[in-house]
């Protein structure tokens, strides 16, 4: 079968498609024939050797896959060949085929298509979780979500509004506000201003009230978590998702001021510890689908061919939403 295959950490672009072994599953384990391929930021710096799990090379990246699963290990319940399925997997997603364990694995309805599901995966997964779970969200809070036009920005956006809060998009242009605007933000803040500790919270109090939001979702850290930290409310809560711009570092006495709450939010480990969240999560991300009260914003789809030309889009402009990836099955 055709893989992206890392043989020695370096830049996405020195990662080539190869031929390789198709692969087999154990008995615990489904394997899927790969429709589409989600591509995601953590991949890049999976393939760089900067992420913090680090495969035994040579190993194919990618986490989000959506096929149809072809052939089932003895000891799996619960799915059968035949079965549609989106998939968040460790790594092996940049390929016509992978194996994973079936609590990776989650039923897709006959109307959605792959290349929405292959779209949606972690970046709405880690969305769901980090606002529902980790966040402690309740309904009518409000919520400033950080890097807003991103994948998970503009999941989370989408995800907020759709559970009743209100949402604060942050963003670094006018184009990109615009952008989060449409998926459903009800105002957009600048992350581009000078003195950023100073002027994200008197625009945050501008458009949300002078007692701030209670939530902040932040995927991006640096310079920018430590001004949102004067954006939160009394008991208000950041969760961190990721450190795009840096990793901060916190003052303790932030959080006795208002009595502020600093989450952790790592996706995977959910999967280990918490599978009956992940499976919530799943379940709320496919109903709000079914609903139209979210759609994830697909800014291409590349064949696998093209994968270093997608990787070099994404790690370059950056580009509102997803990415996506397709093998060329019908």
């Amino acid at each position: 079968m055709r893989a992206v295959l890392v043989e020695n950490f370096g830049a996405v672009e020195n990662h080539k498609l190869c031929n390789v072994q198709n692969p087999s599953p154990d008995l615990d384990e489904v394997l899927i024939d790969i429709h589409a391929i989600g591509i995601n930021f953590p991949d890049t710096l999976m393939m760089q050797g900067l992420y913090q799990t680090k495969p035994e090379r040579p190993f194919t990246p990618g986490r989000d896959v959506a096929g149809v699963i072809s052939a089932v290990g003895k000891k799996v319940v619960g799915f059968k060949t035949g079965d549609r399925v989106m998939a968040i997997v460790p790594w092996g997603a940049y390929a016509e085929q992978c194996v994973t364990s079936p609590g990776r694995c989650f039923l897709l309805p006959d109307d959605v298509d792959f290349v929405t599901a292959a779209g949606m995966a972690t970046v709405y997964l880690t969305s769901w979780v980090a606002l529902m779970e980790r966040g402690g969200y309740r309904a009518g809070e409000k919520v400033l979500i950080l890097g807003a036009s991103g994948g998970v920005g503009l999941a989370a956006v989408q995800i907020a509004k759709a559970h009743g809060a209100f949402v604060v998009g942050g963003s670094s242009s006018e184009g990109r506000g615009k952008i989060v605007k449409e998926n459903g933000a009800d105002a957009v803040v600048n992350l581009s201003v000078d003195d950023i500790s100073e002027n994200l919270r008197q625009q945050v109090f501008q458009v949300a009230g002078k007692q701030g939001v209670d939530i902040v979702l932040d995927p991006l850290g640096g310079d920018i978590f430590t001004a949102a930290l004067r954006t939160l409310a009394f008991s208000g809560r950041i969760v961190c998702i990721g450190f795009i711009a840096g990793i901060p570092t916190a003052r303790a006495n932030y959080f006795n001021v208002k009595n502020l709450t600093l989450v952790g939010m790592a996706l995977d480990l959910h999967f280990r510890y918490k599978p009956k969240v992940i499976k919530e999560a799943a379940e709320d991300i496919l109903k709000l689908l079914s609903e139209d009260k979210i759609k994830p914003r697909i800014e291409g789809v590349y064949d696998l061919e093209e994968a270093q030309k997608a990787l070099s889009q994404f790690k370059t402009t950056k580009s509102p939403g997803k990415l996506v990836l397709t093998t060329g099955r019908s």
